[in-house]
C-alpha cells in the first residue's frame, strides 16, 4: 500500500512551483500568557502522499504551545473548574494520562499558579514523564498490569484523600464543548469556500471526535465522518459494552482491549465521552489501523511531507488514505494530526531511526578527505 501512497505523476514544473512560497506579511502580535496561543492550528494540504483524484489535507495539532490537541482540553476543563467554583485558588490538579494531557495539565497549571499530580501508566514513553516533571507537575506511575483503568483509577484515590480536584479528562463534558467552539469553528471556518467529504479522527478521550462532529453535523451534514480505532484494540468495534461504576468511570478494562502502539488512542476503556459520541451517531463508519501502518504512515509523512506527527497522527492519516482510495474525484479528506513525534523518541516510532551513522552516511564521510570519525 504504502508504495501507492507517494505520487509520482506530479510534473516537474509543479514540483519546482512548489518550491517557492511568498512571505506573507507580518502579523505579529502581544500574547497575555502562552494559553492564549492554543488553538488555530493550521490545515496543511498534502502534496505528495496519496492517489491524485482527491485532495488530502491534515490539521497540524502540534502547532499548540505544548505540541497536542490535549492543551486545549486542559485549558477547557481547568477554566471551567474555575468559573464552576469546582477548582479553588492553590488547590491541587490532578489527572490520569497517557501523556499528551498530563503536559497539557501541568503547562496550564505552571501558568495559572495551581500545583499539579498526574498519574500515569508505566508503560508510556519516558520522555512525556521527564517533560511534565520540567513544567513542575509530580508524576505517580501505575503498574503496566493495571493498564490505563489503574492509572484513573489512582488518580480517583488520590483526589479524594487529598481533597484535590480531578479533571476527569475521559468524561468531562467541558472537553467536548472546548471543541465544538474552537476546532470544530475552526474546520468549518477552513472549508468555508470547498466542499469537505471526510473527516477522520481518532479517540483518545472522545472530546475532539464529539465536539468537531457535533459542529460538522450542524454546519456541513454532508461531511462523513469517520472514526478509527486500533485493530488491536476494537472496543467501539466490538459492539460490547463497557461496564462502569456509579459515577462513569470504568470500573474494568473492557474485554476487546489489547496493548498497542497508539499512544494517546483507545485506552483500556470505552471513554464516557467516546461513548456519547456513538449513541449520538456522530461517525458514520469506523475503520481499524494496524500499529505498524501507523508507524509507517508517520515515517511517511515526516519524509515525504515534512509532516513531524507521532504515532496517532500516522495512525490517523493511514486511515485518510483507505478512504481515499475509495472516495469519488476532488473529494476533499481532513485528518487529524494530534502531536508531535519528538513524544515518541523512546517507542517503536523510533526503533528504526539510527543514533549513529549508517554505511551510506560513512560513505559520504569518506567522499572528502578532512573532520571524519
Amino acid at each position: 500500500m504504502f508504495s501507492k501512497c507517494i505520487r509520482q505523476s506530479a510534473s516537474a514544473a509543479t514540483k519546482q512551483a512548489r518550491a517557492f512560497h511568498s512571505h506573507r506579511p507580518a502579523q505579529a502580535r502581544l500574547y497575555d500568557s502562552i494559553l492564549d496561543t492554543i488553538g488555530d492550528t493550521p490545515i496543511v494540504k498534502i502534496n505528495n502522499i496519496g492517489p491524485d483524484h482527491v485532495n488530502l489535507y491534515a490539521k497540524c495539532e502540534y502547532f499548540n504551545p505544548l505540541s497536542s490537541v490535549k492543551d486545549r482540553l486542559a485549558l477547557a476543563v481547568i477554566e471551567d473548574a474555575e468559573r464552576s467554583g469546582a477548582l479553588k485558588p492553590g488547590q491541587t490538579v490532578i489527572e490520569a494520562t497517557s501523556g499528551n494531557t498530563g503536559i497539557a495539565v501541568a503547562m496550564v497549571c505552571a501558568q495559572k499558579g495551581y500545583p499539579c499530580v498526574i498519574t500515569m501508566a508505566e508503560t508510556f514513553s519516558i520522555e512525556r514523564r521527564k517533560v511534565m516533571r520540567m513544567l513542575g507537575a509530580k508524576v505517580i506511575l501505575t503498574p503496566a498490569a493495571e493498564k490505563g483503568t489503574g492509572m484513573v483509577k489512582k488518580a480517583k484515590e488520590l483526589a479524594e484523600k487529598h481533597g484535590w480536584f480531578l479533571t476527569r479528562q475521559f468524561d468531562n463534558v467541558a472537553n467536548t464543548r472546548y471543541h465544538a467552539a474552537t476546532t470544530g469553528p475552526e474546520i468549518v471556518s477552513a472549508f468555508s469556500s470547498k466542499r469537505l467529504d471526510y473527516f477522520v479522527s481518532g479517540y483518545g478521550t472522545g472530546g475532539t471526535f464529539t465536539g468537531v462532529g457535533k459542529v460538522l453535523r450542524q454546519a456541513m451534514p454532508e461531511t462523513k465522518i469517520v472514526l478509527s480505532e486500533p485493530a488491536g484494540a476494537p472496543l467501539l468495534t466490538s459492539g460490547e459494552a463497557q461496564v462502569r461504576e456509579k459515577d462513569g468511570s470504568p470500573s474494568s478494562t473492557h474485554p476487546a482491549f489489547q496493548p498497542h502502539p497508539i499512544q494517546g488512542w483507545t485506552p483500556d476503556f470505552i471513554p464516557t465521552l467516546t461513548e456519547a459520541g456513538r449513541t449520538d451517531s456522530l461517525y458514520d463508519e469506523l475503520i481499524l489501523v494496524e500499529g505498524p501502518d501507523a508507524i509507517k504512515t508517520s515515517h511517511l509523512l515526516a519524509q515525504k511531507e515534512g509532516i513531524f506527527t507521532g504515532i496517532s497522527g500516522g495512525a490517523s492519516f493511514n486511515v485518510a488514505l483507505k478512504v481515499a482510495e475509495k472516495a469519488p474525484k476532488g473529494a476533499n479528506i481532513l485528518a487529524m494530526l494530534p502531536d508531535t513525534a519528538e513524544r515518541y523518541l523512546s517507542t517503536p516510532l523510533f526503533a528504526d531511526i539510527d543514533e549513529n551513522m549508517n554505511d551510506e552516511e560513512v560513505k559520504i564521510s569518506a567522499s572528502t578527505p578532512n573532520f571524519q570519525l
